[in-house]
């Protein structure tokens, strides 16, 4: 599947990453993900290449090692605006204990 992924600072644009899983992983994703759903994603990066029409054409994927939905079915398609640019909201309760520097 592609996975749109919204540009922190560029108001309606958008990165397509192609994401490929496997096995039950595809399964699931084949049967509950939907188009404009927001789910979570982890997984190793791949790169690759072969050859085209016009040269070598270069590849990079995320092979899906875990996935899960970002929002409950109660919680609204409709997402709060992001902060101006070079500001972000942070979560009230994000993990104040981040591994940095340990």
């Amino acid at each position: 599947y592609t996975l749109a992924v919204d540009r922190r600072f560029r108001s309606g644009e958008a990165d397509f990453i192609p994401c490929v899983a496997f096995g039950k992983a595809a399964d699931f994703a084949d049967k509950y993900f939907r188009k404009g759903m927001r789910v979570a994603i982890s997984g190793r990066i791949q790169t690759g290449s072969y050859e085209g029409k016009n040269g070598k054409v270069y590849t990079t994927e995320v092979i899906v090692e875990d996935q899960e939905f970002a929002q409950n079915k109660e919680e609204k398609e409709e997402r709060p605006k992001p902060a101006p640019d070079d500001f972000m909201t942070i979560p009230d309760d994000i993990d104040e204990e981040l591994p940095f520097g340990k």
